[in-house]
């Protein structure tokens, strides 16, 4: 459960998100996890040591400090701005998502990531044709107000940003935010920085690596209120931004292309499994006419200002702790299934789990639930 108004962060708060968001074990889940125990990232980075001491680590590594300054001194050297989840700037469709960054740095017109949005995504080896439908698609959506999203790959990525750059258009970037790839795009690059934005919540200067481009996805799905694929062969990662997009309750579209194609094999699979048919950028304001306001359930309020004070004692989570140890296996389960099933209240489990994730030997999974790690 995550906040859903709004609040600026001071210079001080950003070192400490930076820093937290940045330690070991700690990923966008567990951040929320630990401020909703915590009420603040201060408070949650002091007590991080002893919650992992407590879950069977003998030792836990905070990220440090003077490497969390020079993260912050490098954002500001590259132009970088910082939105937080619990700013203004930060994308409202994103704060839906269970894993949403808790930072996110922005090069160029944060003001831009307010629009609603439409993603554009697509094969690299994109054909003329294709990048010829996704630059029209893209410039006809932003013409009729939307925010035109991808991934600044090459193909049909490069062809929707070209096509809205007028109107706007974000790119959501696998590596730092100053990072340019592939390089064949850095005049497109400079471009979104100058008229559009480019986002990315991985460290500055990080070179783009495989496991990020999933993550990369699920942001580009994320911002959007529809995810439009334009080609795609069938292991396209267009098809994962799709799936994550359907998984996220957004709506997906796709433009049907020959059969013989082994680039429209993955948009007519789409077109085939439900996806919305997309003839033109008219047919994607038909089908989200009627979504002006999100009809996405709003995250609960919870104040990370605040230390939550349904806590339990020590002896009643060791006791909780030991149990979860019994019941869990490597097998994901739901987390309001554990406390169902056990006599202990929601926050001795809330704490015990933190703690055996802090040590290391648990793992948490979408829709809040959890598995051991057995080989750690």
């Amino acid at each position: 459960m995550k906040e859903n108004t709004t609040r600026p962060l001071s210079a001080e708060e950003r070192l400490e998100w930076i820093r937290l968001i940045r330690s070991d074990k700690v990923g966008p889940i567990t951040f929320y996890k630990l401020l909703e125990r915590y009420g603040t990232a201060a408070a949650a980075l002091e007590a991080l040591p002893s919650l992992a001491q407590r879950g069977g680590a003998p030792r836990f590594r905070l990220h440090p400090k003077d490497a969390t300054a020079r993260e912050y001194d490098a954002l500001e050297k590259a132009g970088a701005k910082i939105v937080a989840f619990v700013e203004d700037a930060y994308p409202p469709l994103l704060r839906h998502l269970e894993d949403a960054p808790p930072l996110l740095f922005v090069k160029g017109h944060p003001h831009l990531l307010s629009k609603r949005a439409v993603a554009v995504v697509g094969a690299r080896n994109a054909s003329v044709a294709g990048r010829r439908l996704a630059h029209q698609f893209a410039a006809d959506l932003g013409k009729g107000g939307l925010l035109v999203v991808s991934g600044l790959a090459r193909g049909i990525d490069a062809a929707a940003h070209e096509g809205a750059l007028p109107t706007g258009t974000v790119a959501v970037v696998a590596g730092g935010v100053d990072v340019v790839y592939p390089k064949e795009n850095a005049a497109l690059y400079d471009a979104l920085c100058a008229q559009g934005a480019v986002i990315s919540e991985i460290a500055i200067a990080t070179q783009p690596q495989a496991r990020h481009f999933p993550r990369r996805n699920r942001l580009i799905s994320g911002l959007s209120r529809a995810t439009l694929v334009v080609e795609a062969s069938p292991k396209s990662g267009s098809l994962i931004t799709a799936k994550m997009a359907l998984e996220q309750g957004r709506d997906v579209f796709a433009v049907p292309g020959a059969p013989q194609d082994p680039r429209a094999q993955g948009a007519n699979q789409l077109i085939r499994d439900g996806a919305i048919l997309a003839r033109s950028a008219e047919d994607i304001f038909e089908a989200i006419h009627d979504q002006i306001s999100p009809a996405l359930k709003e995250a609960n309020h919870i104040d990370f200002t605040v230390e939550n004070t349904k806590i339990a004692d020590p002896v009643e989570c060791d006791e909780a702790r030991g149990e979860l140890i019994e019941s869990l296996s490597t097998t994901p389960v739901s987390v309001d299934e554990l406390i169902r099933n056990c006599q202990f209240s929601p926050a001795s489990v809330a704490t015990a789990l933190l703690e055996l994730e802090m040590a290391g030997r648990l793992e948490r999974h979408p829709g809040n639930r959890v598995s051991m790690l057995y080989d750690t």
